[in-house]
């Protein structure tokens, strides 16, 4: 069965949110979907502030219906490991599930927060896996799969989070960013490999030596690998493309048009 036949291609708008005040698409939300109307790509992935506002499902479901732009599911994240904050982010989880599960998606990338300077304690990490098993039945209840996803602090120190969050939630998804990997250190490859049981979503970007590139295919990431690699692994699942610019960058293509030939570039390697 070919690579496509068992994956969606998908993408997470967080280059879009890189430029808007405090990171919120909410009032752009009609130009994404038109840009993603002119895409091969097959679905996108919001954020979790796009899903919190009194009107979030009668909106992303009219402009989802009218530029036939499925949503795939939302990320989120959010400090789990503190147990005083859980009674706030679970009122949250549950309006996002809600409104994906109405929507049909179907994942829920969760990022458990940042400890500034230090690791998490053990009973720092008893308290996030608390309210992360809460946060995966209640998505399994709505049909939404919860998987982890990764910047570099969870994987960093030998993945010591990642580890200790397996430890407590041996059954837990995971949706690794494999750029983020890289810059952690970590081989992108060999982690999809030790992990493949366990992984039901990813994301993907590209970067030329230490600089993110504008598109998908304009760097190092090297595609051909990575199709052999999801063949080698049988992967099943959706593939969210996420662009990144380093604050500095001078566009030479509009956002929608950097997608487009992220999607083609992608398509066109997992295809052959």
């Amino acid at each position: 069965m070919a690579i496509l036949e068992k994956v969606r291609i998908c993408a997470h708008i967080w280059a879009y949110a890189a430029r808007e005040p405090a990171n919120d698409v909410y009032p752009i939300l009609e130009r994404i979907f038109e840009d993603f109307s002119k895409t091969d790509c097959e679905g996108i992935e919001l954020m979790g502030n796009s899903l919190l506002h009194d009107d979030s499902y009668e909106r992303i479901s009219e402009l989802s219906s009218k530029y036939s732009v499925p949503v795939i599911g939302s990320s989120f994240g959010a400090e789990m490991y503190d147990k005083a904050a859980h009674k706030q982010i679970f009122k949250e989880v549950e309006q996002i599930i809600s409104i994906l599960s109405r929507i049909e998606a179907r994942n829920l990338g969760i990022s458990t927060g940042a400890k500034a300077n230090a690791k998490k304690s053990p009973e720092e990490l008893d308290a996030q896996a608390e309210i992360l098993m809460k946060i995966k039945r209640i998505g399994k209840d709505n049909g939404i799969i919860m998987n982890l996803h990764n910047h570099t602090y969870e994987v960093k120190d030998d993945e010591y989070e990642l580890k200790e969050n397996i430890k407590r939630i041996p059954d837990v998804k995971l949706g690794p960013d494999l750029n983020w990997l890289l810059r952690a250190g970590i081989e992108p490859i060999d982690f999809l490999r030790r992990y493949k049981e366990r992984i039901v979503y990813m994301h993907i970007r590209d970067q030329k030596g230490d600089r993110w590139t504008e598109a998908l295919g304009d760097g190092d990431f090297n595609l051909s690998l990575f199709k052999e690699t999801l063949e080698e692994i049988n992967f099943r699942g959706d593939i969210a493309i996420e662009l990144a610019h380093e604050k500095n960058h001078k566009f030479v293509r509009s956002m929608g048009e950097n997608f487009k030939l992220s999607c083609q570039n992608l398509k066109k390697v997992l295809g052959e």
